[in-house]
C-alpha cells in the first residue's frame, strides 16, 4: 500500500525533476500496466537463471499415480476440534466470486480427451472447495515410492490445514515413519527457532517433507527442495468496503504466484511441481494479485495523505495505478472524523498533526497519545507494540492446552487480553534482568523474538513522543499513574473505539455483538474466550476479520463509565437521563442528574485533553488536577453493578406474541428470557428464577421471580413457552409496557426505560440485628 502512496507522489515528481531516474524492479512485476501508467516508460527485461522445473497438473498426477477421486475421499478431516470446518465442504456456496465462475466455466469447457477413462471419471468427481488431504497423501506415498532423493514443499492455506494433514500423515505407516520421513511445519504463528529447523539437512535416507503456507513462495530457499506441491490457495486479506470488515478467507491464487511456488523447486536443482488443480484451471488464474491497496482498510494512508497538506484524499487516491472504491475511501475519511483527527472540512486536527508521526495505525497512535497525555504511559507502550508486532503468546499444536493455561495466568482475571500482554512483558524484563529470559519464554509459551521486537519499538514510540514533547525525560513523572489500571483500561478505550462490542447474557451462555456486524465470536486464543460470563459489558478491540463468522482478536472488558469517558461523542437521548453513543446503538440510563454530570465531567475532560495537545507544556495534571480526579474516581469506582441498564435491545423491539404462541423479540432476534437475564445481570442482581407448574388442562403456567417480585405468565402448551411468557411479563413491566404489552407496531417512539429501571437498581436496605424490620 505504501508503494501505491510513493507511486502516486513519484510520477508527479518526475514531471517536476527532470534530473530524476526511476527504476522498478520485481521478478512478478506487470511491466505494461506500470509502463503505460509512466507514459510509455521503457521496459528492461533481465533473465534470471533457474533450473528446469517440469509442471504436472491434476490431470497428469491422476494419470501418473492412478488415483481415483470419489466425492467422498475428497473431504479433508479437520478432526473432532473442527468438525464444523469438515461439514462446511459439504454446504453449497451462497456466493460466487469471479475466479470461481472462471473455474466452473473452465471445467465445463475441457474433454480432458487424451486422458484415460479413470482420469476423465476422477475429474468429474473433483471438488475445487476442498484442499485435498487424501490426494496429498497418495502423491507424496508416490514421491516416497518411486522419486527420486530431495525434499518435498507442500503449499497450504493456513494453519488448520497443515496441523490437521500433519495428523492424518503421522498416522500413515510410511509417511508417519520417522526413520523414513521428516514431517515438518512453517507457519508465521511459530516461534523462528521452530522455522528454521526447515532448513537442516534431513538424515541419510530419510525423505523431509515441509507443509507450509505462501510464506515460503518468495524470498526463501530451502537447498533441498526438488517437489513442490501446490493446492492452488491462500488466505488472503480482502475488505468489505459495504460492510467495513476485513476479512481473511482461502482464494485461488494468481498465475504469478502459481509460477513462484513452482520456482521453489528450481533454485538449486532440476526439480518438480505437482499442482493439484487442472491446467484449465491455471489458465483461468488472474495474472497478478490483487494490490493491496484495493483489500485493506485506508484509515492510516489517508492520515498520511492529509499531513502533505493535500486537498482532497479521493481525488489524491485517484490517480493511483488501480484505484481504490470511493466507497473504501469514505469508510477511512468518516474514521478519521470519529476519532478526532480530522475536522468536518477534512483538514489535520491537532490529533491528527500528533499521530501523522507515529508510524502506526491511527487507533494505536491514539492510544500513545492518550497515555502519554494522562501518565500511564509504560503500559500503553507495551499495548501498542505488541497489536503492531506480532502475537508473542504462541500456541505449539500438541500443547494448546497448557499455552493457554499460560496465557490465563497472565490476565489474571481481569478480563483483558491487553493486560495479560502488559504482564508477560514486564515478567520477561525482570528474567532478562535476571538473565533467565530463555527459560521465562521456554516455561510461559512465549516468543523471544517477539518480545524482543516489541521492545525496539516501545523505544522508538518512546523517543517520537519526546520529540513531540508529550513526554517528559523523567520516566516517573510519566507514569505516575501507570499504576491505575482503570485509568489504563481508559485509554486502551479510547485508542480503540469505536471497536467495541456488547456482552449479551443469555440463558445458559454468552454472546457479543457489534453494530456493524451483529454477533460476532472472539478469537478462540483469547482470554476472554475462557470464561463462562464476563463481568463487563462492553468489550473494546483492536481488529475484527470475518473467515467463517466475524471474529474478534484482541479485547478488554471496560465499564459504562469508562466507556462514557473516554469512548467517542455522548448526547442526550430523548427522555431524562438518557445518554447515547454511535448514533443510539449505545444507551445508558441513569438518574437525570447524574447524566448531566457525566456530560459536563466528559466535555471538560475533552477541553483538557484538546489544550495539552494544542500546547504540549500546558500541565494537565496541574491545572485540571480536579476534573483528572474525578474522572479516575468514576471509571474506578464503577464495579459493573448495572448503574447505567443496558437497554439497546429494549428501546428497539417489541414484545408480542406469534401465531404459534411462542413469545419473542421479533427486531432483534432476541429471546425474552435472555434479554430479561442481561438486564438484571447488568442491574447486579443474579440471575431470574422460574418455576413451572402443570394445569389440569394440560397447559402449563410458570412464574419468574427476580428481587423479591414474582410475575405469572398466561397458560401455555409447554414449558419452554410458559416460561417465555412470564419473562414477557416481567419485562412489561420493566419498560412500563405491561398494560400496552402489544404496543401498536406503527410506534416506532422508543420505550421508556428510566423509571422501573432505576426502581430495579435501588438496593434494599440491609437489616440489622437489633432492629430486624428497619
Amino acid at each position: 500500500m505504501n508503494e501505491d502512496f510513493l507511486l502516486i507522489v513519484l510520477k508527479d515528481l518526475l514531471s517536476r525533476r527532470r534530473d530524476l531516474r526511476l527504476i522498478l524492479m520485481s521478478a512478478t512485476l506487470n511491466a505494461e500496466l506500470f509502463s503505460s501508467y509512466f507514459g510509455g516508460a521503457p521496459t528492461i527485461h533481465i533473465p534470471g537463471f533457474t533450473h528446469p522445473v517440469r509442471a504436472h497438473f491434476l490431470e497428469d498426477i491422476l494419470e501418473r499415480t492412478g488415483y481415483k477421486m470419489t466425492a467422498s475421499n475428497q473431504l479433508d478431516d479437520y478432526g473432532q476440534d473442527k468438525v464444523w470446518k469438515t461439514q462446511r465442504q459439504l454446504l453449497p456456496r451462497k456466493r460466487k466470486n469471479q475466479i470461481t465462475t472462471l473455474v466452473e466455466d473452465a471445467l465445463q469447457n475441457s474433454n480432458f480427451e487424451t486422458y484415460g477413462s479413470r482420469t476423465r471419471d476422477s475429474l468429474a468427481n473433483w471438488n475445487p472447495d476442498c484442499i485435498g488431504f487424501n490426494l496429498i497423501e497418495a502423491v507424496l506415498c508416490h514421491i516416497c515410492r518411486k522419486e527420486r532423493a530431495g525434499a518435498v514443499l507442500v503449499f497450504m492455506t493456513g494453519w488448520d490445514d497443515i496441523s490437521s494433514l500433519k495428523d492424518q500423515l503421522k498416522a500413515h505407516p510410511l509417511l508417519g515413519d520417522p526413520n523414513r520421513v521428516l514431517l515438518l511445519a512453517c507457519h508465521g504463528s511459530m516461534a523462528t527457532s521452530e522455522q528454521r529447523l526447515i532448513f537442516d539437512k534431513a538424515p541419510p535416507n530419510v525423505r523431509k517433507v515441509v507443509l507450509a503456507t505462501n510464506m515460503a513462495e518468495a524470498s526463501i530457499t530451502i537447498n533441498d527442495i526438488v517437489f513442490v506441491m501446490d493446492c492452488g490457495k491462500a488466505k488472503e486479506t480482502t475488505y468489505d468496503a459495504l460492510n467495513n470488515t476485513p476479512c481473511l478467507l482461502p482464494s485461488w491464487i494468481s498465475k504469478a504466484s502459481s509460477r513462484q511456488r513452482r520456482g521453489r523447486a528450481g533454485r538449486v536443482q532440476p526439480g518438480e511441481c505437482y499442482h493439484l488443480y487442472p491446467r484449465c484451471v491455471y489458465d483461468a488464474f488472474a495474472e497478478y494479485q490483487l494490490p493491496e491497496l484495493l483489500r485493506t482498510p485506508l484509515n492510516s494512508l489517508c492520515l498520511q495523505i492529509k499531513s502533505l497538506q493535500v486537498d482532497s484524499i479521493g481525488e489524491f487516491l485517484s490517480a493511483a495505478l488501480q484505484p481504490p472504491e470511493p466507497r473504501a475511501v469514505q469508510n477511512a475519511v468518516e474514521f478519521l472524523k470519529m476519532i478526532g483527527s480530522l475536522d468536518e472540512n477534512e483538514n489535520l486536527t491537532d490529533l491528527g498533526r500528533y499521530l501523522s508521526m507515529l508510524p502506526v495505525d491511527p487507533k494505536l497512535g491514539k492510544m500513545l497519545i492518550m497515555g502519554a497525555v494522562f501518565r500511564c504511559i509504560d503500559p500503553i507502550l507495551t499495548v501498542v507494540a505488541g497489536l503492531s508486532a506480532r502475537d508473542p503468546f504462541l500456541l505449539p499444536q500438541d500443547k494448546k492446552d497448557l499455552a493457554g493455561t499460560a496465557k490465563s495466568r497472565f490476565s489474571a482475571k481481569d478480563y483483558s487480553d491487553h493486560m495479560a500482554l502488559v504482564r508477560a512483558y514486564e515478567g520477561w524484563k525482570d528474567a532478562e534482568r535476571e538473565g533467565s529470559g530463555y527459560e521465562y519464554c521456554w516455561r510461559n509459551f512465549l516468543s523471544a523474538q517477539t518480545l524482543q521486537a516489541i521492545h525496539s519499538l516501545r523505544k522508538q514510540f518512546s523517543y517520537i513522543l519526546k520529540d513531540a514533547g508529550l513526554i517528559d525525560s523523567d520516566a516517573n513523572t510519566n507514569n505516575s499513574l501507570s499504576h491505575n489500571q482503570s485509568l489504563v483500561r481508559g485509554v486502551i478505550c479510547s485508542g480503540l473505539f469505536p471497536g467495541i462490542s456488547s456482552v449479551v447474557h443469555r440463558e445458559n451462555s454468552m454472546s457479543f455483538k457489534t453494530m456493524d456486524d451483529g454477533q460476532v465470536l472472539v478469537y478462540a486464543n483469547s482470554v476472554n474466550a475462557k470464561y463462562q460470563t464476563i463481568p463487563y459489558p462492553w468489550l473494546v478491540f483492536g481488529e475484527k476479520v470475518k473467515v467463517n463468522a466475524v471474529f474478534i482478536r484482541d479485547s478488554t472488558g471496560v465499564s459504562d463509565s469508562i466507556l462514557i469517558l473516554f469512548g467517542g461523542a455522548v448526547t442526550k437521548g430523548s427522555a431524562a437521563g438518557h445518554l447515547k453513543m454511535l448514533d443510539g446503538y449505545i444507551d445508558l440510563f441513569m438518574d437525570p442528574s447524574l447524566s448531566e454530570c457525566y456530560l459536563q465531567l466528559k466535555e471538560e475532560l475533552d477541553k483538557l485533553v484538546q489544550k495539552k495537545l494544542e500546547d504540549p507544556t500546558f500541565d494537565i495534571h496541574k491545572e485540571g488536577k480536579y476534573i483528572l480526579f474525578a474522572a479516575q474516581e468514576l471509571a474506578a469506582g464503577d464495579l459493573c453493578e448495572g448503574r447505567f441498564v443496558f437497554g439497546r435491545e429494549t428501546s428497539r423491539a417489541r414484545l408480542r406474541d406469534n401465531e404459534d404462541g411462542k413469545s419473542n423479540i421479533i427486531k432483534d432476534g432476541m429471546n425474552p428470557k435472555s434479554l430479561l437475564q442481561t438486564l438484571l445481570m447488568r442491574a447486579g442482581h443474579t440471575p431470574p428464577k422460574y418455576k413451572t407448574k402443570h394445569l389440569k388442562t394440560n397447559e402449563f403456567r410458570a412464574m419468574v421471580e427476580f428481587k423479591g417480585m414474582q410475575f405469572v405468565g398466561k397458560p401455555k402448551r409447554n414449558k419452554q413457552v410458559a416460561e417465555r411468557d412470564a419473562a414477557i411479563e416481567a419485562l412489561g413491566w420493566l419498560t412500563q409496557t405491561s398494560g400496552t404489552k402489544l404496543q401498536d407496531e406503527g410506534d416506532d417512539s422508543p420505550l421508556d426505560l428510566t423509571d422501573n429501571m432505576l426502581k430495579l437498581l435501588s438496593r434494599p436496605r440491609k437489616r440489622t440485628r437489633n432492629n430486624p424490620k428497619k
